[in-house]
């Protein structure tokens, strides 16, 4: 079979309760990874402050291995701008703290709690035993 022919689909019939208990266990650790990221936020936030500080002292103490200086005044702000480049290994300089997690935004919250929970609701009044395949690929992206 060539790669771009397709394939036939699947068929595949999952109970309805495993279903339903997946969904509200994804939707408990969705409503609890939402409100741990401001913490998380916050706590990434002093992790980089701390990582900018010492960036700028790596960056002052080697100031005189500096190229490319370049100046600009703005009499208007009064503020002197300075701006450099410093040519070093990368093993040299602090290391940056990166984010391990997802920013969920409002909107994007609401909207999956309310699909989430519709999809439960609407389950849970099926007389079903087992979930179509259609049914499990329209939810299958909360799981």
């Amino acid at each position: 079979m060539s790669r771009y022919q397709k394939s036939k689909p699947i068929s595949v019939k999952i109970a309805t309760a495993k279903v339903i208990k997946a969904l509200e266990e994804r939707l408990t650790q969705f409503k609890k990874d939402y409100l741990a990221q401001e913490a998380l936020e916050k706590k990434f936030n002093k992790e980089h402050e701390a990582y900018k500080k010492e960036l700028i002292e790596y960056a002052l103490a080697n100031a005189k291995l500096a190229t490319n200086f370049r100046t600009s005044y703005r009499n208007y702000q009064k503020c002197l701008n300075i701006d450099f480049d410093i040519t070093v290994d990368e093993s040299k300089l602090p290391k940056e703290p990166e984010r391990n997690y997802v920013i969920i935004h409002t909107s994007e919250y609401n909207d999956t709690v309310y699909e989430i929970e519709n999809a439960v609701r609407i389950l849970k009044m099926t007389d079903e035993e087992v979930v179509s395949t259609s049914t499990y690929n329209a939810i299958a992206r909360y799981l």
